[in-house]
């Protein structure tokens, strides 16, 4: 029996892509998620980078954060702690501050948005890196909360 092509899953992808190309889909509709996303990697190489996938890898590893806050009740006030972030909330994260930020902006193709957002990211400058920088920012601003931790 013929494999259908919804279920087609390249060899050369790997896990982080297809985590990524599932966080980017709409509406169920993973085959434009994955037309983008390769689309994405295209613009990459014709950019002149030798190795898109590791652009890529780059981007997503500079975008997750270290630290961030949370909201904790004390005594009647609300404080912002900051906690270390798990390393699967770390890539959840990033994915979604990389493809928000290619959704915010307007006028071109989402592949084309992505690339640059990629790109950016990877050379530590753009919208979803700003983020990362602000949450950490945040984090560092409320250090002195920090003993306000244990009491979760």
């Amino acid at each position: 029996m013929a494999q259908k092509k919804a279920n087609y899953i390249p060899e050369d992808s790997s896990e982080l892509q297809e985590k990524f190309i599932n966080c980017m889909m709409k509406a169920g509709k993973k085959s434009i998620s994955r037309r983008i996303f390769t689309e994405a990697m295209r613009i990459l190489k014709d950019q002149g980078k030798s190795n898109p996938i590791s652009v890529f890898q780059k981007a997503i590893e500079t975008v997750k954060p270290n630290m961030e806050v949370r909201a904790r009740r004390v005594g009647g006030s609300v404080y912002q702690i900051p906690v270390e972030v798990k390393p699967k909330r770390q890539r959840a994260l990033s994915f979604r501050w990389i493809i928000g930020a290619c959704r915010a902006k307007k006028g071109k193709s989402m592949a084309e948005k992505l690339a640059q957002e990629l790109n950016d990211a990877s050379n530590e400058t753009g919208t979803a890196f700003k983020k990362r920088e602000d949450v950490h920012r945040m984090a560092a601003a409320n250090k002195a909360f920090a003993h306000f931790a244990r009491y979760r």
